[in-house]
């Protein structure tokens, strides 16, 4: 599915442009195939930004939404987001493929939803409801996910449990090339202990996965906070985590391709997220703001 989305054929997945359709019709497609619906009703699982929104010479363009209903809580809802552009073709003309940024987090959302819909197909669908947001724009400003949370909330905010975002999940970065499975998590403590404490919980139940929580600084130099759709959420008091395996030499470049990706940890990584919404859409309450 990567080696799909992050081909040449998707052109760098810009916004506005041909790639970005062409990503947004891709993403729709496995929704359809796999017979889980958008919560706009019927074919409909565009949520369209107009170019007026965005600033400068952008063309109009688009989030996906796909959604599976909760069983006894349907109105309290869980979002897991991760942006479905990247930064395009470069002006000697390569094309900047983007699998790690965001390729991973696009197809881990899909493989979440996918084993969402099994689970329920079986009898045993989550008690809240789950929107699998795929957000545009980000690499321009957090557009996508600012439009969704500012603008046209299509589920009531206050409704809205937790935000879990994904963006860049399938490689190493430097610091811990040669050793066991990590992950950055940003944000779980800022707003909710009690999502940060589930997230612990079913890291050590399932994974023993490395938490690096460097990022999480308030003094983080680099203040990736604030520099992923999550913390469009989190500026409206929505309890986020932001899961990242940091930067690489690969960052926005041309050489940023599937045939990099670490599919192992991509793939263990995922299956924690899926537990830690798994968790949080069938929890007896709602986790709390502090």
């Amino acid at each position: 599915m990567l080696f799909t989305y992050a081909s040449d054929e998707f052109e760098g997945r810009k916004t506005g442009e041909l790639g970005q359709k062409k990503a947004i019709a891709f993403i729709k497609e496995f929704y359809q195939s796999n017979n889980i619906p958008s919560p706009l009703g019927g074919e409909d699982y565009f949520q369209d930004i107009p170019a007026s929104y965005f600033t400068g010479d952008i063309k109009a363009s688009e989030n996906v939404l796909a959604f599976i209903k909760g069983s006894e809580k349907p109105d309290e809802i869980i979002i897991i987001s991760a942006h479905l552009d990247h930064i395009g073709i470069s002006s000697n003309g390569d094309i900047n493929n983007g699998a790690d940024d965001d390729g991973s987090g696009t197809v881990a959302i899909m493989s979440i939803a996918k084993a969402f819909n099994e689970a329920k197909k079986a009898g045993n669908g989550p008690k809240r409801s789950i929107l699998f947001l795929h957000v545009t724009g980000e690499e321009l400003g957090l557009y996508g996910s600012r439009y969704y949370a500012d603008v046209d909330p299509v589920f009531p905010l206050k409704n809205t449990v937790a935000n879990l975002n994904i963006d860049m999940i399938g490689r190493v970065d430097k610091k811990h090339e040669g050793g066991e499975n990590y992950l950055y998590l940003i944000g779980s403590d800022k707003l909710s202990q009690e999502l940060h404490d589930v997230s612990e919980e079913v890291n050590k139940a399932y994974f023993n996965l490395e938490f690096d929580y460097t990022y999480n600084d308030d003094n983080d130099p680099n203040r990736f906070y604030y520099r992923s759709d999550h913390y469009n959420f989190a500026k409206h008091n929505i309890p986020v985590i932001f899961y990242f395996n940091g930067t690489h030499a690969d960052y926005h470049r041309p050489s940023d391709t599937p045939d990099k990706i670490n599919y192992e940890f991509l793939e263990t990584r995922t299956r924690l997220i899926f537990h830690t919404a798994w968790e949080l859409a069938n929890r007896h309450d709602r986790i709390k703001l502090n």
